[in-house]
């Protein structure tokens, strides 16, 4: 396995659907599907870090499948409505960055 760029996984995703998929789910369709895979990852983060015990059915459930389900939903999102992550993500680091570069540092509730 090699490391893929953003850019790449859209790329990879796109041309994944267009030869098994047939075509993308409406964007409508792929926000619910996101939802339900965040539930899922919600779950099972919930069974591994928090409080909830595993039942039989989840035990062969993988925190990185659920974490891959979730990108891939995302990817198709992106995708369809053209949006690029990697420009996206640069954009959001850089927002984050200027607002809360002290923000954090100066919050008694994460001071160790």
């Amino acid at each position: 396995m090699t490391d893929i760029s953003l850019k790449e996984a859209q790329e990879q995703v796109d041309k994944w659907i267009k030869k098994y998929g047939v075509r993308y789910f409406s964007e409508l369709t792929n926000m619910a599907i996101l939802t339900e895979e965040v539930g899922e990852l919600a779950r099972v983060m919930a069974r591994t870090y928090g409080d909830q015990s595993f039942k039989k059915s989840d035990e062969k459930v993988k925190l990185a499948d659920e974490m891959a389900d979730v990108l891939w939903v995302l990817l198709c999102l992106a995708n369809q409505t053209g949006v690029d992550l990697t420009t996206a993500f640069h954009e959001n680091m850089e927002k984050k960055t200027q607002r809360d570069s002290n923000r954090h540092w100066n919050n008694e509730k994460l001071k160790l």
